[in-house]
């Protein structure tokens, strides 16, 4: 008799409850392995950046929730291509030698590609060309286009490398460096944040359309499973506006609405 009451209590409960109960319950979803790289991908962001934003957005399409864990970018790789907890990571540039080891995802966000110097150190740049006799800065495994990462293979082009666009500007502004490779989204983010003064922000100026405009993507495993969630990530993005989604995202933070 006591079981059978206790049975009827359990069932009114979760009948008054109704679908609140369901709602509760911890949906299934993926892991992605990501970078501290504001305004696309930052734990500190709403929604965790605009590029997590609209993987999101997809995931949920698919009745899934999207995770991500932050690394510094090789570890971001390693862990997203190897480790078996994550089906991939993001946001990366597609390149030709990274074809060999992801399945990329359809575009989830848009950058702009830029050359930071001093306004009190100025640099004439009209072309990569110009840059051959300069060391540039740039962010160890980045991919910075394909005619940049071709002139530093052919050695036609110097680069130091750095552990994040915060230290390559840190180092432009204490005249470590002449030149940083950044992306613009990212450089207006970092100066506008505390670590950098009003008068350091003043300081740097910048090139522009020396590298096209380039979209992000999820790089998923270079594995059947991987494969299959590309498919099933890009079918679900059909179905979305993923640039409204973008514009909306960078609208809601004071950016404006892309990258140009």
């Amino acid at each position: 008799m006591k079981i059978v009451r206790m049975w009827m209590v359990v069932s009114l409960l979760g009948w008054c409850a109704g679908p609140g109960v369901q709602a509760a319950r911890p949906q299934p979803g993926l892991r992605f392995a990501s970078l501290e790289w504001p305004p696309y991908a930052s734990r500190a962001l709403p929604q965790e950046g605009v590029a997590s934003a609209v993987v999101s957005a997809v995931m949920q399409r698919r009745g899934l929730a999207a995770s991500f864990d932050y690394f510094p970018w090789k570890r971001a790789v390693a862990a997203g291509a190897n480790d078996p907890a994550y089906v991939g990571y993001l946001p990366t540039w597609r390149s030709a030698e990274r074809e060999k080891t992801c399945y990329f995802s359809t575009p989830i966000a848009n950058t702009s590609t830029v050359f930071a110097y001093l306004r009190d150190a100025p640099l004439r740049i009209s072309s990569l060309a110009d840059l051959k006799d300069v060391r540039v800065g740039v962010v160890a495994g980045y991919a910075n286009g394909d005619d940049f990462d071709a002139l530093v293979a052919g050695g036609l082009l110097k680069v130091d490398e750095g552990l994040s666009d915060s230290v390559n500007l840190k180092k432009l502004l204490a005249g470590r460096m002449r030149v940083v490779v950044i992306e613009k989204h990212v450089m207006r983010h970092l100066l506008a944040s505390g670590e950098f003064t009003p008068e350091e922000r003043a300081r740097v100026v910048i090139a522009e359309h020396l590298v096209k405009d380039r979209p992000v993507h999820v790089c998923f495993k270079h594995t059947p499973e991987g494969m299959a969630e590309r498919q099933a990530f890009n079918d679900a993005a059909r179905e979305l506006d993923l640039s409204k989604i973008e514009h909306d995202y960078l609208k809601s933070i004071g950016e404006d609405g892309g990258a140009h």
